[in-house]
C-alpha cells in the first residue's frame, strides 16, 4: 500500500474511533435520505415553491447537474474503477446503514450528487447556495462517518459533482443576480398604488395552459396596485388597438403605460412608450422574458415597487427599418470597440461612420411607431435571419397539435435537416449565413448562446454570424454546438456596430425581433435609438423572499377588504 492508501485508511480509523457531538443520529440520518437524490430533489422543490425566478432557475440548474454527477459516478466511474469497500469492524453498530451498499468504493456517488447539486444552485444565487451547501457537506462527510467510503471517495465525488455543475455552464450559462446596467433617470412618475398607470395583460402569453399561475396575472396586479387600471387582452382582442387605447388613457392621466406578456408584448409596448414618450411599467408574464430580466425585474413585486417609488432606466431601443432612399445611403457599419476594424469586425464590411464610444451618433433614427410604422421593427432584445425565424415559423404551424416545447423540438430537428443558407449582402459584402443575430446591446457569453446583457445603453449592436460558405457548415455548426465551442469555429465571426445594412434578401427571407416572426423586405438598415425608452426599474435589487412575504400580505389585504364588503344576511 502506497502512502496515500495508508493516509486514507488511518484517517477512516480516526473517524471510526472518534466521538463528535451532534453528529448522531443527525448523519446517518441524512446519508439514508440523500439516497437516490431524494434529499436534493425535495430542497429543489422547496426552492422552487418558496422562491423567485432565480431560486427556480438555481433548483433546475441543480438538479441538471445531480443527474449529470449522478450518471458520471455511478453508471461510468464506479464500472471503471473497482474499489473495494472499507472493512466497518471498527464502526460502532449504531453508526452503521441497515443495507450496506455493493458497488464500488470509489467514487461516493452520494457526494458527487450533493457537490453537483450544491454547486449548480451557487452558480445561479450565492445566497441559496450558502444555505445548501452546509447540508451537501454534512452529507459528504456522513459517507465516510457511517463507515461505506474512505475519504479519497468522498473527495473524488465531490470534485466530479463540482466539475459537473460548473460543465453545465457551457450549454447554459448562469445569469447574474444583479441586472444590466443603464442610465439612471429620475423623469419617471411616482404612482402610489398605481393610480395613473394603464396595463395590458397579454392572457396569450407563457408557457401555454396548464402551466400558468394559480392566480390570474391580472388578480395578482391588482393586489399588488389597486389603483391602477388593468385591461386584459383575450384571444379574439385586437391586442394593438388595446394597447393604443391603454396608452392614450395614461398619457391623459399623466401616468405610465403598463404591459403583462412575453418578450413580443414588451416589444410592441416599447414602441408605443417611446412614441408616446411615456414610462414603461415591464411585468413578467412570457415564457422566457429576457428583457425584464435584464432590466432588473423578474417579479411583479419588483416592477409594482419601483412604480410606486417612481424608480426608472434609460434603456437603448434597436430597430430595423426598410433601407431605401436616404435610408440606404446613410447605412455604413460603424464599429467601436477591440472589434472595430478587426479580423472579428472585419467581414461585415467598412468600419465607417463609427461614431462615439457611447453610441451617441444613434441616438436619432426614425420614429418605431405612427406613420409608416408598418415598415419599421423595433426589438428591445434581439433580431435574427436565418435558422431561426424559420423555426420559430414552423413551430407556430405545430403548437396548436403538439404543444409549444414538443413543437420546438420537431421544427429545430426538421430545419437543421432540410434548412439552407440565406443569402444576403452585410455593409456591402456577399455571404451565404446560416444565423445572422442582432442583439440590442452586447450581450453574454459568446457564440451562439446569448444569455444576457452588462449594458442595456452602450449605443452598440452585437452583430454575430453563422458562415453558409465553408464546407459541411451545417455538420460544424451542430458539433460545435454540442461541445460548447461554437465561438472557437471558424464558421463563427462577430462584430459590435452601430449600423448594419443588409441588402439582397429576396422575396423569401424571414425575419425574427424578440420571438415575433415576418416577412423581411429586400433591404434593411438596422440601428439604435440610444435611451429613448424609460422603464421602471426598483433602485435597489429586492431579496426574493420579501417579495413573496409582500405579495402574500396584499392579497391578504385584498381579500379581507373584498370580505369586509361583502353584504351580512340577516
Amino acid at each position: 500500500m502506497g502512502p496515500l492508501s495508508d493516509l486514507d485508511r488511518h484517517i477512516f480509523a480516526r473517524v471510526a474511533a472518534g466521538r463528535f457531538r451532534g453528529a448522531h443520529p443527525l448523519l446517518p440520518r441524512l446519508s439514508r435520505a440523500a439516497d437516490h437524490g431524494r434529499l436534493w430533489m425535495g430542497t429543489a422543490a422547496v426552492l422552487a415553491a418558496v422562491g423567485g425566478r432565480t431560486a427556480r432557475r438555481a433548483a433546475l440548474r441543480g438538479v441538471g447537474s445531480l443527474a449529470a454527477a449522478s450518471l458520471a459516478s455511478n453508471a461510468i466511474v464506479k464500472w471503471t474503477v473497482d474499489r473495494r469497500r472499507p472493512v466497518i469492524d471498527a464502526v460502532p453498530v449504531v453508526r452503521r446503514l441497515a443495507r450496506q451498499p455493493w458497488t464500488s468504493s470509489f467514487p461516493s456517488g452520494h457526494s458527487a450528487s450533493a457537490a453537483a447539486f450544491a454547486t449548480g444552485v451557487a452558480l445561479e444565487s450565492l445566497r441559496y447556495g450558502a444555505l445548501v451547501a452546509p447540508v451537501a457537506a454534512a452529507v459528504a462527510a456522513s459517507r465516510v462517518y457511517v463507515g461505506v467510503h474512505y475519504p479519497s471517495d468522498v473527495l473524488a465525488g465531490v470534485a466530479m459533482g463540482a466539475t459537473a455543475a460548473a460543465l453545465t455552464c457551457r450549454w447554459w450559462p448562469p445569469r447574474p443576480e444583479t441586472p444590466a446596467q443603464a442610465r439612471p433617470r429620475v423623469s419617471a412618475p411616482a404612482l402610489p398604488g398605481g393610480a395613473g398607470l394603464c396595463v395590458v395583460v397579454n392572457r396569450g402569453a407563457g408557457p401555454g395552459a396548464g402551466f400558468g399561475p394559480v392566480r390570474s396575472y391580472a388578480e395578482q396586479l391588482r393586489d399588488l396596485l389597486p389603483a391602477a387600471e388593468i385591461l386584459e387582452c383575450g384571444p379574439d382582442d385586437d391586442f394593438g388597438a388595446l394597447l393604443d387605447r391603454a396608452a392614450r388613457r395614461a398619457a391623459e392621466r399623466g401616468g405610465a403605460l403598463g404591459i403583462c406578456g412575453g418578450d413580443g408584448s414588451v416589444n410592441a409596448a416599447a414602441a408605443l412608450a417611446v412614441e408616446r414618450r411615456l414610462p414603461l411599467a415591464v411585468f413578467p408574464g412570457g415564457t422566457l422574458n429576457h428583457f425584464a430580466l435584464d432590466v432588473g425585474v423578474p417579479a411583479f413585486d419588483d416592477t409594482a415597487y419601483a412604480v410606486e417609488e417612481g424608480d426608472a432606466v434609460a434603456v437603448d431601443l434597436a430597430y430595423a427599418a426598410p433601407a431605401e432612399g436616404d435610408a440606404a445611403n446613410a447605412a455604413r457599419g460603424g464599429g467601436t470597440g477591440p472589434d472595430a476594424g478587426s479580423a472579428a469586425g472585419a467581414p461585415f464590411g467598412p468600419a465607417a461612420d463609427a461614431g462615439s464610444g457611447d453610441g451617441s451618433a444613434v441616438g436619432e433614427g426614425p420614429a418605431t411607431t405612427g406613420e409608416g410604422a408598418a415598415r419599421i421593427t423595433p426589438f428591445v432584445n434581439t433580431f435574427s435571419i436565418g435558422l431561426y425565424p424559420e423555426l420559430v415559423h414552423l413551430r407556430e404551424r405545430l403548437q396548436g397539435r403538439l404543444g409549444k416545447w414538443p413543437a420546438t423540438a420537431v421544427a429545430l430537428a426538421r430545419v437543421l435537416r432540410t434548412g439552407s443558407p440565406t443569402e444576403m449582402e452585410i455593409n456591402g459584402r456577399p455571404h451565404r449565413v446560416w444565423l445572422l443575430f442582432v442583439g440590442n446591446g452586447r450581450y453574454a457569453p459568446e457564440g451562439f448562446a446569448p444569455a444576457y446583457r452588462e449594458r442595456l445603453d452602450d449605443g452598440l449592436l452585437d452583430v454575430r454570424l453563422i458562415d453558409g460558405n465553408p464546407r459541411l457548415a451545417r455538420t460544424r455548426v451542430i458539433l460545435a454546438a454540442v461541445f460548447g465551442a461554437l465561438e472557437h469555429s471558424h464558421i463563427y465571426m462577430k462584430a459590435r456596430v452601430h449600423r448594419l445594412r443588409l441588402t439582397g434578401l429576396g422575396d423569401t427571407a424571414r425575419l425574427a425581433h424578440d420571438g415575433e416572426v415576418a416577412p423581411a423586405p429586400d433591404a434593411l438598415l438596422i440601428a439604435k435609438r440610444t435611451g429613448a425608452l424609460t422603464v421602471y426599474r426598483p433602485a435597489v435589487l429586492q431579496s426574493e423572499l420579501l417579495q413573496t412575504a409582500r405579495a402574500a400580505a396584499a392579497a391578504a389585504r385584498r381579500l379581507g377588504e373584498a370580505g369586509g364588503a361583502a353584504p351580512r344576511e340577516g
